[in-house]
Order: C-alpha cells, then structure tokens, then sequence
C-alpha cells in the first residue's frame, strides 16, 4: 500500500497576484496525515484557514478562488496543480496576501520550491477514489465535454479548440505523473486572447499580470494605439510587438501545445479540490475552470456517499468488530430486550461507535405495536442508541463489569420516518461530555442511509 506524503520541511518564496497585483509570500508547511491541503491567510489579524476543498469555491472568474465569508484566496489552481501533480497529500499553504505569486504563469515554481523541501512518506495509507463506472459533464453552449473512466491509474487527456490560427486545435495526455509531471507539465503558462486583455483589465483583473506572467495570443487587428494602451496595462517599458507568430511580443512557446499542456495542468489542480487522489481516466474536450469544478462536484458527490456507506454499511467489506456472541459477554440485557446485534466500528479518537439492529417480523413487540401495521416504537430505537452508547463505556471504561448503565435523561428527541420489519437499524452515538459518573451523548439512527431518529441522552454508571 502507498504511504500518505508531505514535504519534510518549511519552504517560502514572493512574488505578485496574477489577478489583485498585491505582493505575497507562500510558505508550505509540513502536515501531518489526513490533513490534505489547507489555505491559511496570515496577513490577517486572526488567521483564517480554507480548506483546499469543492465546498469552498466561491468565484471562477478567469481563476478558481476559495473563501470562507469576506476572506478570499484567488487562482489557487497552480499551487493544487504543484502539490498534485508530485503525490503530495498534506500541506499547509501559508499566505501573507490574498493571492499566490504569479511567478511566469505555470506551476513549475512552486514545484521547485516543494522539491527543495523534499518530500517525505507518514505512517498513514493513501487513500485512493476509484472511479468504477462511466462519469460525464456536458455543456453544450460552450462545447465542453469531461468524461471520466475507471482505469487503475490516474491519467488525463485534454483537447482544445478556441478556432483560432494561432493556437489551433491541439490536445495533449498525461499518463505517468511521475515521469511527465514536472518536466512536461509544470512548467506550461497560462494563456489569453488579446481581446480579453481589456475585458479583465476593465474588470479589476490581471493587475500583476506581464508578459512575462501570461501568453497573450493575437486574435485580432492590432493597432498602434492598441500597442501603447497595452504598454500601461502591462507596465513596460515600450510598447510590445505584434508578433510574427501570432503571439504577442513573437513569444517563443515551450512546448508546441503549451496552452492545451496548461488547460491539463489547471485541470489537476482544480480536480485536487475533491479531496481525494483519483484512479480514472479522464477525457477533456475544451474544459476551463467552470466546468472543471462542474465536473468535480459529481465525482465528490460520488465520493462522499462512499464514504457514508463504508461508515454506516462496512459489512460489504466485512468488517466486524464485535459480533453477537461478544455482546452477550458484555451487555447485561437479554431477550426481548438486547437490541444491537453487532458493532461494526469504534473510533476512539471521536469516541463514536457504529452499531446494528436487525428488524424482523419476528419482533414481540409488533403482535401490539401494531397487529394491522407493524411499527418499532420509538421508544425502543432510543432504548437500542442507549444500548450502543452502553458499548462506547465498555471501551472507555476501564473494569466496568459489576456496573450497569442507567437512563438519566433524553433530550431534543425526534422521530423522522417509521422502522418496519426487515429493515436494518444503523445506530451511530458519540459520547460527548462526562460529569462525575454520568455520561451525555449524541445518537443518530438510519435505515438505507436516511435518518429515522436522532436525540441527546445521558447515563448514570451505578453499582449492580
């Protein structure tokens, strides 16, 4: 199994914001495992962390920006694209402005700097989304299509086509990140038309934007006037040239298809933004940031009901902590009353278990409750939560045999849907707070992943 990574030690370098022009400092940090990647604004009074994640994407215009509230980290697409594209998976990104360095418009400087730090493995298992069937995003007004593919490894392929003659149609693939990444990836700029160049300049963007920061391809007539306008946009120091190859000032490309190598790195470090390292394949047909984040939304969406499912339903991978027989051992109720059949989790750290309440018609209490229509009493669902929150004191505690826990109190008691015969109760409680011998929790119960109860109770630990 692969091993989870981040950098091994603390690394900085300035520059300006592509877009908001204020001068910044990053600095990577070292993070421990599961820690992902997290934005931290040190320029304000009290820190403010944004997790590098979908949820927190709040504008697209010509760059992805992150926030939480009024506070704002812009064009965050290169640095994910950085940490990406070198199996990083826990890092923390310090920022003393609201936008990272610009530097030349590609990634390749905050991958220098990473591997200047170096990169080292941690105890925890990297964790992998499987794409096992077909994915797709379509918007046919912008003629963009993303289609991802189960493949046991990551790969992408990326096709362009803005009917332009100096950039033509061109597509590009990344197959092995170990081996392309850096030297055929990294390193490709962004680029714009010379017609937006205005638009974004009228918009309050590209303030720290140069020729030096961006391709700027010539997809019009261009007059003098034009040149002198552009030498103030860009701040030179004389007006720039036509170009003979369509490019503005005639920059040479690094690649032949250095924009459609760019729209795949940006891709890489939009899809970061789910959260998880992929295993897909994925086929790209003009995508941009917008349908980027459109795309990785249903693949997060995906992911997060997977992991709601290993959480409450882990006997498809056969996970079992505790089966009946062991209960028995413990638990000093006995029919009818025993009402947890098995305990597929404890997670010490949160002090939360997961455990199972089988519904059959075979219930005594459904000859009363009721002949006509057999309904659990929600007493009875409250009464199995207390019981699983009688099993997280078992682990807690360390000798509590001679001891019983008793009913102290319920509180916020709701009752979403009714439990019939055959189905499945999942009960998750996590102890909150103790006081003297008495413990407060909170239990939520599910059937096929809805919630059908939930309340607060607490318990008294007392002599038998």
């Amino acid at each position: 199994m692969e091993k989870q990574r981040t950098i091994a030690k603390t690394v900085s370098f300035s520059g300006i914001g592509l877009h908001t022009g204020n001068p910044s400092t990053i600095t990577f940090k070292p993070a421990p495992a599961n820690y992902g990647y997290v934005f931290v604004r040190t320029d304000l009074e009290k820190p403010i962390e944004i997790p590098a994640l979908l949820e927190y994407v709040v504008d697209l215009s010509r760059g992805t920006t992150l926030g939480i509230g009024d506070v704002r980290v812009h064009t965050v697409e290169h640095v994910l694209a950085a940490l990406a594209g070198l199996r990083i998976d826990n890092c923390r990104i310090e920022l003393s402005a609201n936008e990272p360095p610009v530097v030349d418009g590609s990634s390749i400087a905050y991958v220098e700097a990473l591997l200047e730090a170096g990169i080292t493995e941690l105890d925890e298992e990297r964790e992998y989304f499987e794409i096992s069937e077909t994915v797709r995003y379509t918007n046919d007004e912008k003629f963009v299509d993303i289609v991802a593919l189960p493949n046991p490894e990551y790969r992408l392929t990326v096709m362009i086509d803005y009917f332009n003659p100096a950039l033509g149609s061109q597509h590009t693939g990344l197959f092995d990140f170990e081996k392309e990444f850096i030297s055929e990836f990294a390193p490709a700029r962004t680029f714009c038309f010379l017609t937006e160049v205005m638009t974004l300049y009228k918009q309050g963007l590209i303030k720290g934007g140069s020729l030096d920061s961006a391709i700027v391809i010539n997809d019009t007539e261009i007059s003098d006037k034009d040149l002198l306008m552009l030498q103030d946009v860009f701040k030179l120091e004389k007006p720039p040239k036509r170009g003979d190859n369509g490019i503005l000032n005639g920059e040479i490309l690094r690649y032949k298809n250095e924009p459609a190598r760019h729209k795949l790195l940006d891709m890489i470090g939009d899809l970061a933004l789910i959260g998880v390292p992929l295993k897909a394949q994925i086929l790209a047909a003009r995508p941009g940031h917008a349908s980027n984040i459109e795309f990785g939304k249903k693949i997060r969406s995906l992911y997060l009901e997977k992991k709601k499912e290993e959480k409450l339903y882990p006997q498809k991978n056969k996970i079992v902590l505790m089966d009946i027989y062991q209960i028995l051992d413990i638990m000093p109720h006995r029919y009818p009353f025993l009402l947890i059949d098995r305990v597929s989790s404890f997670d010490d750290d949160n002090d939360t278990i997961i455990a199972y309440k089988n519904v059959t018609i075979n219930e005594p209490f459904f000859n009363g409750h009721f002949p006509s229509k057999p309904v659990m009493p929600g007493v009875l669902i409250l009464e199995a939560l207390a019981q699983a929150g009688g099993l997280i004191l078992f682990y807690k505690i360390p000798d509590i045999s001679g001891q019983l826990a008793f009913f102290m109190g319920i509180k916020n008691a709701k009752f979403r849907k009714p439990v019939t015969p055959g189905d499945q109760l999942v009960m998750e409680v996590k102890l909150i707070s103790k006081k003297f011998n008495t413990y407060f929790f909170d239990g939520i119960a599910y059937v096929d992943g809805n919630i059908v109860a939930e309340s607060e109770f607490q318990a008294a630990i007392v002599e038998r």
